[in-house]
């Protein structure tokens, strides 16, 4: 995949050695178990450098995947030789991320409020009520308590003794 040019120096100066030299002990073929979580190839991704990809038949580019999105880290056990499908889906959690703080940084450049400073306007929450009025008691012998109105009856309250 193509190192984007703000990422440059994440990476060391012999990558270009380091991740060749992968491509080769992988016999220029995708080395992706599974950690990519496509669930499309079982074992090994078939898919060899060059040559048509399996299920769509585009032309297959191997790349170095940092399994810990880490440019950085280039241990050999953090490395994996991925077909570009492969790499895209292992990576598309992150790809989500670095895409959203992309766009929050393009909206705030352009004067919009970050996403945190709107946050608690789109979040629903239970509508404060004010306290319920106690209820009245239920009518002794078919009529209201004296110290209780009732809003539907046509006596005022001095009409009960």
């Amino acid at each position: 995949m193509p190192i984007r040019p703000e990422n440059k120096d994440r990476y060391p100066d012999d990558w270009p050695t380091l991740t060749r030299a992968a491509k080769e002990a992988a016999n220029w073929r995708c080395a992706c178990t599974g950690q990519c979580g496509r669930g499309t190839h079982p074992g090994r991704c078939p898919n060899r450098h060059g040559q048509p990809a399996y299920g769509t038949g585009t032309t297959v580019v191997l790349t170095t995947a940092h399994l810990n999105h880490q440019p950085e880290d280039v241990r050999p056990d953090n490395l994996v030789v991925m077909c570009q499908g492969c790499h895209l889906h292992h990576d598309r959690a992150h790809h989500r991320v670095t895409a959203a703080l992309t766009r929050a940084a393009g909206r705030a450049a352009a004067g919009q409020l970050a996403l945190e400073a709107v946050a608690d306007l789109a979040v629903p929450r239970e509508p404060v009520l004010p306290p319920a009025a106690p209820a009245a008691p239920a009518p002794v012998c078919g009529e209201p308590l004296p110290f209780f109105t009732n809003s539907n009856s046509t006596q005022s309250p001095e009409a009960h003794p």
